[in-house]
């Protein structure tokens, strides 16, 4: 997760979703990161990511945030830092909480009335997960492939999980995030 300096804005337009979007598929595939779920929010982003090697995260983050505040302090006539500090992550290291972050990340517009489903929210990876609508970027875990035997199948059962109720899960990962500690 990162987020803005003092919770401003650090997408202001489409332009700049999109911007942030092909820089993360850059830097990602620079540095063979999975990327299984997103979302960028007004003034934060989450990625559910998995790394080939121990390090690949920290240089993708690093490398994504000089490019896209190089872009964002040139498109709106700025400068200086535009997030504050270090992004936060968290290992998870139980099956259990994998869905539950997919879930915990593609329902944040939901959940800040952004959206009224994840399906409405253009700028998360929900589209490609849920509805079988392949974006280029996110990359299908092993726990999904396992949810059906076509992308269809596996797409209506991971719409199922969205049905489900998130909120037992929800204050574990946020905590998990504020204190860098892994879901176990």
């Amino acid at each position: 997760m990162q987020r803005g300096i003092n919770r401003r804005s650090c997408f202001r337009r489409h332009e700049d979703f999109r911007s942030y979007l092909a820089a993360l598929g850059e830097t990602s595939g620079h540095y063979d990161v999975s990327i299984y779920s997103f979302v960028l929010m007004p003034n934060h982003v989450h990625i559910l990511a998995m790394p080939a090697r121990e390090d690949s995260v920290s240089r993708m983050m690093q490398q994504l945030g000089r490019k896209y505040v190089s872009y964002f302090n040139k498109a709106h006539s700025r400068t200086g830092t535009l997030w504050e500090g270090r992004f936060r992550s968290s290992m998870i290291n139980s099956e259990r909480y994998l869905f539950a972050c997919y879930r915990y990340i593609e329902l944040n517009p939901v959940r800040a009335g952004l959206a009224r489903s994840a399906r409405d929210y253009k700028w998360s990876s929900y589209r490609a997960n849920a509805m079988d609508l392949p974006d280029g970027l996110v990359q299908a875990s092993s726990e999904w492939l396992a949810l059906g035997k076509t992308d269809g199948a596996r797409a209506k059962s991971y719409q199922q999980l969205f049905a489900s109720g998130t909120e037992d899960h929800d204050e574990q990962i946020r905590v998990a995030l504020r204190k860098g500690r892994p879901l176990v």
